[in-house]
């Protein structure tokens, strides 16, 4: 494979309005606001106050400011495109971003399954045309998990687009009991892509062996960039497949999970004792307490915490 060494360019502007077809904030979105004292001086955002809250974590960067909880799904793509861009800067080759589509305060699950996948699909699209400049439509591969997928893209959201639509696996004879043909990641990819991105790999196991194959022939040792979006990694993280029973998705987490930054980052804890694990990029992990129109942070450290410590022992104590 010739490996090119492309000058990747982000857009400067963003569009104010949603394109058709794309999604507005639910109304399950919850109005949060962040605050954060620095020196003694209260500073504002958005009109939105905020302060550094104190540090059980050992996280002691006091030059990256802590961002807002968004305050819906428009000023959440702008956050998650500005951490990309910072991440980019820094020279972050594989990137996860992840965040609920059925509602800011939602849980994976709220929604049916197929309607999550179509409402990222949508934040896709918006996401992209935030992220990136026009002429690098062409240079930009974006990959659903099979064909079918792809070809709903091209009717809906992405027709009329330049970006390049793949999938990652195919179904074979034997679909209904599960199986599914890996696709060659190396018969996909074109010496004039630049950046891959990954549209929820999750729904069969699959899909994130392929990904670490797109990663290991396509992107190591290239100037590629991989962004892994809505993927639902938690589950790998936290042994939700059985290690016994699936080996090589266990072994991600000591060969890819590790090389990969986690730019912009929401997930929800329900119930009495409930929160949001909150991260954007470069900005800590930090751990959020919802009150009627706010969040207040209880917590925050600079390495990603498990959702099982966040559940038991950080909220549950706080």
């Amino acid at each position: 494979m010739v490996h090119m060494s492309p000058s990747f360019s982000i857009a400067t502007t963003v569009s104010p309005a949603p394109l058709a077809g794309t999604l507005v904030s639910s109304s399950k979105t919850v109005l949060c606001s962040l605050h954060w004292k620095n020196n003694d001086t209260t500073k504002t955002q958005r009109n939105l106050k905020y302060r550094v809250c104190s540090v059980s974590g050992g996280y002691n960067n006091t030059s990256v400011e802590n961002v807002p909880f968004p305050r819906d799904y428009f000023e959440l793509l702008n956050q998650a495109k500005e951490a990309v861009e910072l991440a980019l800067k820094d020279e972050k080759q594989l990137m996860e971003i992840e965040f609920p589509t059925s509602g800011l305060a939602s849980v994976p699950g709220d929604g049916e399954g197929a309607t999550e996948m179509t409402e990222s699909i949508n934040m896709i699209r918006e996401f992209c045309d935030r992220l990136l400049a026009p002429e690098k439509a062409r240079t930009t591969r974006i990959f659903f998990p099979e064909a079918n997928e792809v070809k709903f893209a091209q009717k809906t959201v992405f027709g009329g687009t330049y970006f390049k639509l793949d999938y990652l696996t195919k179904p074979s004879l034997f679909e209904d009991f599960g199986f599914f043909e890996r696709v060659k990641m190396a018969d996909r990819v074109k010496p004039e892509d630049e950046l891959f991105l990954v549209a929820y790999p999750y729904f069969n196991v699959n899909e994130m062996l392929v990904v670490e194959e797109l990663y290991k022939e396509a992107v190591v040792n290239t100037d590629r960039k991989l962004i892994i979006f809505n993927g639902e990694l938690d589950r790998i993280r936290s042994g939700y497949y059985p290690k016994f029973f699936y080996p090589k998705l266990a072994a991600l987490t000591e060969t890819l999970l590790p090389k990969m930054e986690t730019v912009y980052y929401i997930h929800n804890f329900k119930g009495q004792k409930g929160g949001v694990l909150f991260r954007c990029y470069p900005g800590p992990w930090q751990v959020l307490r919802r009150t009627r129109n706010s969040c207040i942070c209880i917590h925050q450290q600079e390495a990603m915490p498990s959702l099982k410590e966040v559940a038991l022992n950080i909220l549950a104590s706080a």
